[in-house]
């Protein structure tokens, strides 16, 4: 568990970890970042309340969400480790056994996850299930998972120790669930729970609100390239169509914003990241990156005219 000023959250993803029945010891490592609120003295609580289960690494300066996780994760003892951020939770008090179990019992699988409960803390928008229904399979292969990362983070659990360390790249990524994911996946198939057992809270100071569409796009193009070298370029059919569709998706919201330039520039980048042999299997990603590139001509000449 990572968390950095969560002091009205923390709590309730603290307590859903002590709920946890298991035929099994476990321990829950918190990497609290420095907070500027009470995040912190609400750990320290709770770790003197469970000296034998809670163990608080308190950082002696912010060190950022990425290198928090990493060190967090490395201090991971466990033969499995499962990750629950500090504004989530768990709903389900045999969550953690009923993981190792699945694990325990099909040693030809390095990860499982679970339904998850996502919501907005403002209930803005209603609430929704993470995998939604079209990505709900028994198993996902490395491809599923490079198409959309359909893993809850506060529902993964994966067996520790089958990484012998972090790539340069993962250390500029700013996220580390969907390329770890990926990593594990190396070792062994993902297998998926159907039951409800946590919840993903969705609010303003969320890593994910506070960054626009397109920063968070243009992280994934980020992901996508660094994944596609390390996985020494076997998935590049998937990845090339993927990188297509978020140039395109970037386009899209340049467009919105009546960017012509960045409009034109990532649709184009749309097109020729395609390899020419897909041109006519993907069809439909050229003529929407084609559609938006002539859009961004005809809205350019409208405001030159104006």
């Amino acid at each position: 568990m990572i968390t950095y000023n969560q002091e009205k959250f923390i709590a309730q993803a603290i307590e859903s970890v002590m709920m946890q029945e298991t035929d099994f010891d476990y321990e829950l490592v918190i990497g609290e970042d420095c907070s500027t609120d009470r995040t912190r003295d609400i750990c320290t609580a709770y770790q003197e309340k469970y000296p034998d289960k809670i163990r608080l690494l308190l950082r002696q300066e912010n060190l950022g969400m990425m290198q928090n996780f990493i060190q967090a994760f490395l201090a991971c003892k466990g033969q499995y480790v499962a990750l629950l951020e500090g504004d989530d939770y768990w709903t389900s008090s045999d969550k953690l056994q009923k993981q190792v179990d699945f694990l325990d019992t099909r040693p030809d699988y390095a990860i499982c996850f679970a339904c998850t409960l996502a919501f907005y803390e403002d209930k803005r928008r209603e609430p929704y299930h993470i995998p939604s229904p079209e990505y709900q399979k028994d198993t996902l292969t490395i491809e599923d998972l490079l198409r959309v990362n359909s893993i809850a983070t506060c529902s993964v659990m994966f067996r520790n120790g089958l990484l012998d360390g972090f790539p340069d790249w993962f250390f500029s990524l700013r996220m580390g669930d969907w390329p770890l994911h990926i990593m594990n996946a190396q070792h062994g198939k993902i297998g998926y729970v159907d039951e409800l057992v946590a919840a993903y809270r969705i609010h303003g100071s969320s890593y994910y609100s506070i960054r626009d569409i397109v920063s968070n796009l243009i992280s994934n193009v980020s992901f996508y390239k660094a994944i596609n070298s390390y996985l020494n370029f076997r998935y590049q059919t998937v990845i090339r169509e993927m990188l297509a569709r978020t140039y395109q998706a970037i386009s899209h919201q340049y467009l919105l914003r009546k960017d012509t330039a960045n409009a034109r520039r990532y649709a184009f980048e749309s097109i020729r990241t395609l390899p020419l042999r897909a041109y006519f299997s993907k069809r439909g990603i050229i003529a929407g990156s084609l559609k938006i590139f002539a859009q961004s001509i005809t809205l350019k000449r409208r405001n030159d005219s104006a």
